[in-house]
């Protein structure tokens, strides 16, 4: 879908942002998405490790049969 977009639809949209929310919030939204970005990372990379150490748990556990 975003494929599609190239440079020039991107900067058609950089400018629409910037016009709705001005240059003097422009920082703050940057700065809100970016930790928004970080902690959907994190919490992503803890279940991923949650799932992983299930799965090795379950795998000693057979082994141990």
């Amino acid at each position: 879908m975003f494929q599609s977009i190239g440079i020039p639809g991107l900067i058609i949209i950089l400018v629409i942002i910037l016009i709705i929310f001005g240059p003097k919030k422009l920082p703050q939204l940057g700065r809100s998405i970016g930790e928004t970005l970080k902690n959907f990372k994190d919490s992503t990379k803890d279940v991923i490790d949650d799932v992983t150490e299930e799965e090795t748990d379950t795998k000693k556990a057979k082994e141990v049969k």
